[in-house]
Formats: C-alpha cells, structure tokens, sequence
C-alpha cells in the first residue's frame, strides 16, 4: 500500500483534480486489471488509446487516473494530469516500488547487435567474482541463478521495477539489463537510476517503430542524455555513431575499439572454431568465444568491469573461462565433420558479421550453406539486403521463413528474393518451411562444409498469425545431423 501523494513526489503533476488522501495498493496500465485501490495510467500506444478506456476503469470502481488530459471524472475520483503518460508510469513505478535501481549496480546496454551477449556475459563475469546478480536480457530473466521467463527485451515499468525489486530483496548487488529503442521511447526505462551504459553498435533496424534511421539513433542517443553525472557511458568509437550517443550525455564518457584509439583496445591474434586469441589493452587473452563481434563484446564486459572498480587480472581470468550464449554463433558438428551454426542475426549487419567470422575461419576447401529468413511486421527494406549479403557470402543460399507473425510469408520470401542477383539464381533455393529448408541445408552439405542457420537464434517457437508454435533451429539441425550418422 503506497499513499498517492507520496508517490506523485516522483512525477510531475500538472494538475490534481479530487480527493487527496487516497491509498494505492497497485499501479496498472492494462484498463481490465483497473479496480478499487488502484491507480489507472492510461497512456498512449502505437494502436491504441488507453484514454479511451478511463470511463471503464471508473465504472470498474477504480478511483484514481493519471492521463495526459483533463477529463470529467466524478467527485469521488483522483485524476491526476500529467505532460507524458508514459514517463510517469516509469516513474510511479520506481517510486511505488521503492526506487530499486538506488539499492542496485545497474547497468544498461543497448545497441542494435551484441546487447544479449554483453548482458549475459556480464552476469557470468559477476557471479564468478563473487556478486549476487540480476539480468534482464531478450532470452531470460534472473535473479541469481533464478530463471524468470523473457517476454520483451525490455519488460513493461511495472514488471521491470517489481522484478529489480526482487532482485534488491534476494540479495543483489547487480543487474544488467538490455535497454531497446522502443523502452527509451516509450519511457520503460523512465525514473530508473544507472550506474552506466554501454553502446555496442547501430544499424538499420526497427525503422517499421521508428520511422527514419535518425528517430531510431535519436531513441538510443536518449538513454545516454538521460544518465546523471555520477554515472559512466561506454561507447564503441569504431561505430561512426559511437561519440554522437554522448554528445550530450552528463555520464563520464569511456571508449573502446578494435581500430581506433579508446580507452579500452581489443586486437584479435587468432580466430577459430575453438575460440580467439586477443589482447585487451595490451593482455593477452584466450577465449572460448568466436569472432570480432565477440572480440567487441568481450571489450565492452572489460571495460565496464574496470569502470566498476574490478580487479583486472581477476576479470581476465573469469572471462577466458566464459562459453558462448545460446542462439550466438552455437554451434554442432555432425561426425561427418559437417559443422551447423544458430545465430540470432535478423539484420545485414549482423548477418554480414557472422558471415565475415566464418569466412575468416574457414578454409576454403569447403562450401558455406546459408539459411535465412525475414521476420514479419518489422522492417521490410532489409529483407532484400539480407538475401543479398546471404548470397555474396555463401556458396549455396536457402531462403525461407522466419517468424512471419501476421504477414504472408510468402510475401516475405518474394521480397527477398529481389536481393538476389541475376547472377546469383543458381546457388538460391526458396523454401517456404523453416524445417524443410534446415532438412535440405544438411542433405546438400558434405564433410567439412559449414551451415549457418540465421535469424532466430534462441528462440524455441516459430510466430505464424499470433500462434507461437514450437520450434529450434538447433534442435532441429541436431535432431538431422543423428539422422545422417545412423
């Protein structure tokens, strides 16, 4: 139970309207959740308008409102006007769960690719060194070793700051957490206090929420303007957009970078199947984990491990010891020696990165067989890009569907086969099922050829009009690869 006037301290109010002395037992956007003793946040979505809901929630007993308007509301009920619904409710949420993010490290990361690798590894990284600590990642929530299941990169205020609450409650110290353009622009991440931010990259992606590339550069760019002076920002400078997310930021700015100066430089010596040989600032380091993108996430967990305050020679070690994430660059030989990778890549950068990573550790005696799909409802002018980098860095390419969600996937698969050049039609195939195309990927391979499944990575369903069914590209290349060795 929380006293309404305590928790508006944390917000501004442009105007109370009604009783004063009212006591709120819960904070819910959702207008079928609002009853008696809680406090309606009607905010403004992409599709809808939660405003229009505010003589439902009143007829449902609920007695106080927070809207963006000044509506009639009878004698016995609070409503309280505010510029943005929106950053309210992150900020009444911090507020009625006792402003968690003080009592927590907290460290956000954000960037277009890289943010579930940095999140995950820095959560192996401190509980190896000792620490209790949370993540909030794409894949998985936990508190400790706890797992909490993931529906949003970035969950909703209120489920975020009840689940930093929990973590403050069991004894952590820490939390890392993903922090996505749409939670910078639709205030998720409002009222939270973080001890830094992390910058890993920025490319074309999400512009079906955004718009234009600058609104989606504009949306990052604002978690950093938002951090206090007390805090850091880490920006990777080797990304032409690495210094303008900290143009205005009042945070102490850091860098890194494989090919330019920062304060945190990684150089890779060797790249294989086994892992990479780098220096950290001029350490070398062997890891389990594979590719300059992973030579990149290992710079950013460094450096943000040095500006905690961590041991070096302690962080080094840790982190020579850490394994891949699941859905990042996982991958299984068959005994034939065929070699399957399961990468999240769902945009042309990180298509082309993976791709990048293989052909630097291969050794061109074998065939490269690419399957890739698009995802529905999100940006359609990728999509032939995709196929486009598929077919310039793969000797065989199979197209198919992704998560197609509300879209035709046929539909998807024709946009994508415009990326395909003229002279690339011979080493294409288009194969509307996922699992028929993962199917014919293993049969065309030989021994030593390498497959690279991409775009969903850890993901365990397959989204076709709303239905999630169940689906793992890993599994599925496992379940093919024990069929080929019988």
């Amino acid at each position: 139970m929380k006293q309404l006037k305590e928790l508006a301290q944390a917000t501004t109010v442009a105007k109370w309207i009604g009783p004063t002395e009212v006591e709120i037992f819960a904070l819910v956007a959702d207008s079928r959740k609002a009853v008696s003793d809680t406090a309606f946040i009607a905010v403004k979505g992409t599709k809808v308008d939660a405003h229009d809901f505010i003589p439902q929630v009143i007829a449902q007993g609920c007695k106080c409102i927070v809207a963006e308007k000044e509506v009639e509301v009878p004698h016995d009920v609070t409503l309280l006007v505010v510029l943005s619904s929106s950053k309210a409710l992150g900020e009444l949420a911090h507020a009625f769960y006792d402003f968690p993010s003080r009592d927590l490290t907290l460290v956000g990361i954000t960037g277009t690719n890289g943010k579930t690798t940095t999140t995950t590894l820095l959560h192996k990284l401190y509980t190896q060194l000792g620490f209790k600590t949370g993540l909030i990642s794409t894949v998985v929530n936990l508190i400790g070793e706890e797992k909490i299941p993931s529906t949003h990169t970035t969950p909703d205020p209120i489920a975020l700051n009840a689940l930093l609450a929990d973590m403050v409650n069991e004894g952590c110290s820490h939390c890392f957490m993903e922090v996505s353009s749409h939670a910078v622009d639709q205030h998720r991440i409002a009222g939270l206090e973080f001890k830094g931010a992390a910058f890993t990259n920025i490319t074309h992606d999400h512009l079906d929420y955004h718009g234009t590339f600058k609104a989606y550069i504009e949306a990052k760019k604002g978690f950093f303007d938002g951090l206090k002076k007390g805090a850091f920002a880490l920006v990777n400078v080797d990304d032409k957009n690495g210094l303008v997310m900290v143009q205005n930021t009042k945070a102490k700015i850091a860098t890194y970078a494989m090919k330019s100066h920062a304060d945190f430089m990684v150089k890779v010596l060797e790249n294989s199947f086994s892992g990479l040989l780098l220096t950290i600032n001029g350490t070398e380091l062997w890891t389990r984990l594979i590719g300059d993108f992973n030579a990149y996430n290992l710079a950013t967990v460094f450096g943000i491990s040095q500006l905690l305050g961590e041991d070096k020679t302690e962080v080094l070690t840790v982190l020579s010891k850490l394994e891949s994430v699941d859905g990042r660059f996982q991958f299984t030989r068959s005994t034939a020696g065929i070699t399957a990778i399961v990468d999240y890549a769902h945009t042309p950068d990180a298509l082309e990165n993976v791709l990048k990573t293989i052909e630097n550790i291969r050794t061109r005696n074998e065939q490269v067989i690419t399957v890739v799909g698009c995802g529905g409802d999100r940006d359609a002018l990728k999509r032939p890009e995709m196929a486009s980098i598929a077919c310039e860095m793969s000797d065989k390419v199979i197209l198919t569907s992704d998560n197609p969600r509300t879209e035709d996937p046929q539909s998807i698969l024709s946009q994508m086969e415009a990326g395909v050049g003229a002279h690339q039609t011979m080493k294409v195939l288009s194969i509307l099922d996922r699992e028929q195309a993962i199917k014919t990927a293993v049969a065309l391979a030989q021994p030593e050829d390498i497959i690279l499944i991409a775009g969903k990575g850890h993901e365990k369903y397959q989204e076709i009009n709303g239905v999630k069914h169940p689906f793992d590209d890993f599994e599925i290349v496992e379940n093919y690869f024990t069929k080929l060795n019988k």
